[in-house]
């Protein structure tokens, strides 16, 4: 269990141009087999369709498609499908799936949509479910796009500090992932918290997200200088850091993705 949840998401998910609303999401992460990546690819492509219908429906406010590093089947998972909702209770509703699917392939037997819609269990294995919500974002411009990087910082806190931790994230580290945001250094980052499954057992609690347009953007060298710390600041920081356990950190590939039509 603990292993399943050092790669999660949606995350990558995590960040969307209707940023400003509150956001939710369910994380699926799928272990494919190294001779299934012709075919996964394959039963995304069908989904996409379906998962493009509902967006343009209302029924969600977005899908993506994450590749996981590093990857290999001994990882325990590859991909990272990410559903993006601005209701919480509707993440444990499906709204419109078949409706959705139904007008995606208007020419499909009902029949054949089913089995084609049950055949994904065929191609890949969905290792774990885990319902988030993005606590607070940077501000600023940047858009998701295919081939966009992202890094997932995996954060444990107990239970009964969870507020401490929040603040911390808000109060002291926030400004400079905003300062290097508006120097052009990332796109946006973004803490988001776990609503299932949590406990002592978990993984992590919590999730950063930092987000950028592509490797160069990631890896690439930058020109951002971190502003001296004061005493007092330095103290603030080191308190920050003591308020969780950071687990891993991870990246992933946007590989596919779909928004409302009538927004986009």
């Amino acid at each position: 269990m603990k292993k399943l949840l050092i790669f999660l998401c949606a995350l990558f998910v995590f960040q969307t141009s209707m940023a400003q609303d509150k956001l939710f999401l369910i994380v699926e992460l799928m272990k494919v087999d190294n001779s299934q990546e012709s075919s996964y690819d394959e039963t995304e492509a069908f989904w996409e369709k379906i998962h493009q219908q509902r967006a343009n429906n209302g029924d969600i406010v977005g899908w993506d498609l994450w590749r996981l590093l590093p990857g290999g089947e001994k990882q325990g998972h590859q991909y990272a499908v990410v559903t993006l909702y601005n209701d919480k209770a509707a993440m444990f509703k499906d709204s419109g799936l078949w409706d959705a699917a139904k007008a995606a392939y208007p020419d499909m037997s009902e029949d054949d949509l089913v089995k084609k819609m049950n055949s994904a269990a065929d191609t890949r294995d969905l290792a774990h479910r885990i319902y988030m919500e993005q606590v607070v974002t940077t501000n600023g411009e940047f858009k998701m796009a295919k081939g966009t990087f992202a890094s997932f910082d995996w954060m444990k806190v107990d239970l009964g500090k969870y507020g401490k931790y929040e603040k911390a994230e808000q109060e002291v580290f926030m400004p400079d992932h905003q300062r290097q945001v508006d120097a052009g250094a990332k796109g946006s980052w973004s803490l988001l918290r776990f609503i299932m499954p949590i406990g002592s057992d978990t993984y992590a609690s919590h999730m950063t997200v930092n987000m950028f347009k592509n490797a160069n953007h990631m890896f690439g060298k930058s020109e951002y200088k971190a502003p001296e710390l004061t005493a007092a600041q330095q103290k603030a920081v080191e308190d920050g850091l003591n308020t969780r356990d950071m687990k891993s950190v991870n990246v992933g590939i946007l590989e596919r993705m779909v928004r409302s039509e009538k927004v986009n």
